[in-house]
């Protein structure tokens, strides 16, 4: 009775687990299993243009804690007018808009919106005022004054290249001419170099800045393994310790020590400002109204003498998190650029699985035969540890009887009893602990493979077999046989055919193992393979083929060792046969009374 007890209660628990965590990823992650949806953007034009003089408003001009202007923008209109100048490079396409000299158009050419073909590529910037507003600004101070953000600006040509860089410039009545000069290369490097020249017959007061603008409503989910919002390397050392969500709390962000760059995050996407030489006032993060966020470094305000002139230089990042690409930014010297890839603790272990990941795919063409054969390299060099660990086991089960006759022996003197399991162990030459070392030695490396299928952009619409997107969730969910009935299945019970395989595979590596377990136990592992196949279900496929490929590699796995080991299976049998004895004889005595 009390078993039958404990296994309904275990299935109750169960279950609020299973609907806790769906309702919990609904609330913390409503987009969790989907990709940035900076990717949903309905596609505009990769080269078009901007809207009039007043059109838009640059929240740097506002004072300080005021609102942006009322009033969306239409994408299409803010794209429209032709007053801008075109960026066109091998993966970049858009345009800067010369009202208020800012780089609010970007689309990148190597990723699409979702997995359908003429679905446009991702938008990473889109003008202020628009309902996904992310935009890049230089832009000068003088005399304490921002210039205004509806000022236009000229151009020195109508389309910004590797081969063809573009200076704008701007003169005002004060004598004062401005000037911005850009350069892009051929990944997401835009360098730009701000200057002043003074004609004028007196001093001015000068301070050059630039800042990135966005919106959080475009923003991929912040999740434990997977940040989402501020970031940058301060001193030397990565922050990015504060979420959206806590910026807003906080007001301001403004990180000690000298800023080798800063911006901001999603899964796959990164913008960031890298500052040039030069002393600056205040570099950091800053929450906006109507959920809106900056990143800006002020440079220090400098006097220009009569016939002087100011430079300052600045760059900006603005593409994909391809960590070859981040990579090599970071070898041409900007400090841990490739850590804006979230790779924790095991980026020793993760970038070298990333590596043979991307090699694996180049040969055979196709990400998830890839993955495939990852997990089957990685399980093929952990295969010494498991034989060692097995023969641990084996050892250990083998001095049993003599173990438990030395307990009997010397219960009542605990430290002679330990001194005499201690010389057991010596004489026996086994290790109590060899066990344990495999496991420990093994979980970084399972848990960096989890991460890097997590986080490399090379899996993101990637298809397998009837999977059109590796890095989304099993699209065949069961329930509506594999969408032939016209009906949405509900988050918690989209299981779809990963979901079962990593269930079933992972209830019999549970039935192959043959440990005794007392019956509250069993009943445990019994059902935890069911509770996984839940909550696994909305997680990415290529997480679940690398788990089930796992799970039938477990298999094989313990089906040769326990060949290998017969007495360790045959002492296992034994156990679980007198705790099945006891069991039933505590049944009968329990019926007696």
């Amino acid at each position: 009775m009390d078993n039958q007890r404990n296994l309904l209660l275990a299935v109750a628990l169960s279950g609020l687990l299973i609907i806790g965590w769906d309702f919990a990823m609904r609330t913390f992650y409503p987009e969790a299993a989907l990709s940035s949806p900076a990717e949903q953007v309905e596609p505009a034009a990769q080269a078009s243009a901007g809207g009039a003089p007043g059109t838009t408003t640059v929240a740097a001009d506002l004072p300080e804690g005021a609102a942006a202007p009322a009033g969306p923008v239409d994408m299409s209109e803010a794209l429209a007018d032709p007053n801008r100048v075109v960026i066109d490079t091998p993966k970049l396409a858009g345009s800067i808009n010369l009202v208020g000299a800012q780089i609010d158009d970007i689309v990148l050419k190597d990723y699409r919106q979702s997995v359908e073909k003429d679905s446009g590529p991702v938008r990473l910037f889109a003008p202020a005022r628009t309902e996904d507003q992310y935009f890049a600004q230089f832009g000068f101070i003088t005399g304490g004054e921002y210039m205004p953000s509806n000022a236009v600006w000229q151009a020195s040509g109508d389309k910004l290249t590797p081969d063809t860089p573009v200076t704008l410039t701007r003169s005002g009545d004060d004598g004062l001419t401005y000037s911005i000069a850009l350069s892009i290369d051929e990944d997401y490097m835009i360098s730009a170099t701000q200057s002043v020249a003074n004609a004028s017959e007196a001093a001015a007061i000068i301070q050059p800045f630039t800042l990135i603008d966005r919106t959080d409503k475009n923003a991929s989910p912040d999740e434990f393994i997977v940040h989402s919002g501020p970031i940058g390397v301060f001193d030397g050392a990565l922050q990015d310790g504060n979420n959206y969500e806590e910026l807003t709390e906080i007001g301001r962000d403004v990180p000690a020590g000298n800023t080798d760059w800063l911006g901001f995050t999603d899964r796959y996407w990164l913008s960031a400002l890298i500052p040039g030489e030069g002393a600056t006032k205040e570099v950091g993060f800053r929450a906006l109204d109507n959920g809106l966020f900056r990143s800006g470094v002020f440079y220090q305000a400098q006097t220009i003498p009569a016939g002087g002139s100011l430079t300052q230089s600045t760059r900006l990042f603005a593409g994909a998190k391809n960590s070859i690409v981040l990579d090599k930014y970071e070898d041409s010297g900007i400090t841990y650029f490739g850590k804006a890839i979230s790779w924790g603790w095991f980026e020793f272990i993760e970038k070298p699985f990333l590596w043979l990941l991307r090699t694996l795919n180049g040969l055979v063409g196709n990400f998830g035969v890839a993955i495939i054969l990852l997990t089957v390299i990685v399980r093929g060099l952990m295969f010494p540890i498991a034989q060692k660990q097995f023969a641990s086991m084996a050892g250990m089960k083998a001095v049993q009887p003599k173990m438990k006759a030395i307990q009997e022996r010397y219960k009542d003197d605990k430290q002679q009893q330990q001194q005499e399991i201690m010389k057991l162990y010596k004489e026996e030459k086994v290790n109590p602990l060899a066990g344990c070392l495999p496991i420990l030695i093994q979980i970084p490396i399972f848990f960096a493979l989890y991460k890097v299928l997590m986080l490399a952009i090379e899996m993101r619409h990637e298809p397998f077999l009837y999977i059109r997107d590796l890095s989304g969730p099993d699209p065949a969910t069961i329930l509506n046989l594999f969408g032939y009935l016209p009906f949405e299945v509900p988050g918690f019970l989209g299981i779809g055919v990963l979901a079962v395989l990593l269930g079933v595979t992972m209830w019999l590596t549970f039935k192959l193992n043959p440990s005794a377990m007392d019956p509250m136990q069993q009943q445990i592992f019994n059902l935890m393979p069911w509770i996984l196949m839940f909550v696994m279900a909305p997680f990415a496929a290529g997480l679940l083929i690398y788990w089930v490929t796992s799970n039938i590699l477990t298999l094989a796995q313990q089906k040769y060792l326990y060949s290998k080991h017969p007495a360790l299976k045959a002492q296992a049998e034994k156990e679980k046969a007198e705790m099945a004895k006891k069991k039933a004889d505590e049944d009968k005595a329990k019926g007696k009374a």
